[in-house]
């Protein structure tokens, strides 16, 4: 792989870190593009959780001139003051503004609620707004543990609601092609998928003390059922992905979208036995808890799945710091957030011509297309139709997904090969069993059908 590309990538990974900077859109561009649109025809939009990604799926949403933002919840009033400023360059009026999530869920003016809070938080918050007839996007992961992501399938198939989950690469046109190739059967028998996640952009997290609450955030709430702690920065805003009291790592943050695809492609869901293997290899002593290097390991019948994740190098496989890849027979096809392509397999060893490629080597990017874009559409329209199947990420994407990548956190906690046991839904060990639980505390009680 050339300098050119190699540095391209690098840049790529740190415009998509994972805080939604990358999908915000100006807001002098957002007012220029909407329309003016009668009442009857406009959709009113509540968001919980403003900081990061929520935002930005609430700017892709305001592209569609009949969506308002009418209400923004957040429990730190400086992030909802900084947002209703952004909010005012593209002429939008000022949202009514809500620290506890409940209280906006009371608005009836309310039609559809945006949810990008922290992932321990999903849960609650997912089955709160159907309860309340509230059509929702949440975000992904869908849960932090494998008994909450279990309710809320429960909860949104009990519901007529629509429910998108924000795993936006399900309508990245380039995403989609490629799961079209490797279904078309051209790449042979598949006997291993491959996804990874190599991010160079992540620095280690400084150890720091205990501090004051911030002026203007109100803490108890921020950790809802989580754990009761004194506050620490670390804890807060971005780096709570990397605490398992709130999130699952690189392995439930970038690896929902990841081995979502995998399992895309594969046309698979849950393994027979999962292994995984890592540790705080590179920053052994800064203050994350969750790994920065794993390699895991998912068995299925007549194919395998790996994933692997790695901080502070961009180093992947196929030249690429993140992807996925189809290890088949005749070629492999790679694909991540800039293209895909098609590597033919030359050697003869069984099933082609001998000596002669099977495939057409095929390189082919990413395109203009913006799939966040084309996924909060999609949302809107399956709202509009009232036509669930229409959704490119219904709940069991997301269910699919977060189950997998739990699963692969869960294996790293136990250190064992884990097997599953699908007619119970939980794993044959019960040291095991122990991870899958949600543990809620300060009050706050877990919801039940």
């Amino acid at each position: 792989m050339n300098h050119n590309r190699r540095n391209f990538i690098k840049k790529s990974s740190l415009a998509l870190a994972g805080s939604g900077a990358a999908f915000l859109f100006p807001m002098e561009l957002l007012a220029s593009i909407r329309k003016r649109v009668g009442a009857n025809d406009r959709i009113n939009v509540g968001l919980i959780g403003c900081k990061g990604m929520g935002f930005s799926d609430l700017s892709s949403m305001l592209k569609l001139s009949e969506i308002d933002v009418i209400a923004l919840c957040d429990v730190d009033e400086n992030v909802l003051k900084a947002r209703t400023a952004d909010l005012g360059k593209a002429g939008i009026k000022r949202p009514k503004w809500y620290r506890d999530y409940r209280r906006l869920l009371e608005n009836q003016d309310i039609d559809v609620v945006i949810i990008g809070t922290p992932d321990h938080w999903h849960c609650l918050q997912l089955t709160d707004a159907l309860q309340a007839g509230k059509d929702v996007y949440c975000e992904k992961p869908i849960a932090n543990s494998v008994e909450e992501a279990d309710i809320m399938l429960n909860y949104v198939g009990a519901s007529d609601r629509m429910v998108q989950i924000g795993q936006w690469q399900r309508s990245q046109p380039h995403f989609v092609d490629a799961i079209d190739y490797v279904h078309s059967g051209k790449l042979g028998q598949i006997r291993l998928a491959k996804a990874w996640a190599y991010q160079g952009w992540m620095k280690p997290v400084p150890v720091v003390p205990d501090s004051a609450v911030p002026e203007g955030v109100d803490y108890k709430m921020w950790l809802g059922p989580a754990p009761e702690r004194p506050f620490n920065a670390n804890r807060f805003h971005f780096n709570f992905r990397w605490f398992w009291d709130y999130a699952g790592g690189l392995m439930t943050d970038w690896g929902v979208h990841l081995i979502d695809y995998a399992l895309y492609g594969m046309k698979a869901s849950t393994p027979k036995s999962v292994m995984a293997l890592g540790g705080k290899f590179a920053y052994p002593d800064d203050a994350s808890e969750t790994p920065d290097t794993l390699q895991t390991v998912y068995e299925y019948d007549g194919f395998s799945i790996l994933w692997e994740h790695a901080t502070g190098i961009d180093g992947g496989n196929y030249g690429r710091n993140h992807g996925i890849a189809f290890i088949g027979n005749n070629g492999t096809l790679v694909v991540d957030r800039n293209g895909w392509e098609v590597i033919p397999e030359e050697e003869f060893q069984g099933w082609g011509k001998e000596g002669k490629p099977k495939l057409e080597a095929l390189s082919k990017g990413k395109g203009n297309a913006s799939g966040l874009d084309l996924h909060t559409a999609n949302f809107i329209e399956a709202v509009k139709s009232r036509d669930a199947s229409k959704l490119h990420a219904p709940i069991k994407v997301g269910y699919d997904a977060a189950l997998v990548s739990h699963m692969g956190n869960v294996a790293f906690k136990t250190g064992n090969r884990i097997y599953w046991d699908g007619a119970s839904n939980k794993f044959k060990q019960e040291e095991a069993n122990q991870y899958l639980r949600a543990d809620y505390r300060n009050g706050w009680k877990l919801p039940m059908l």
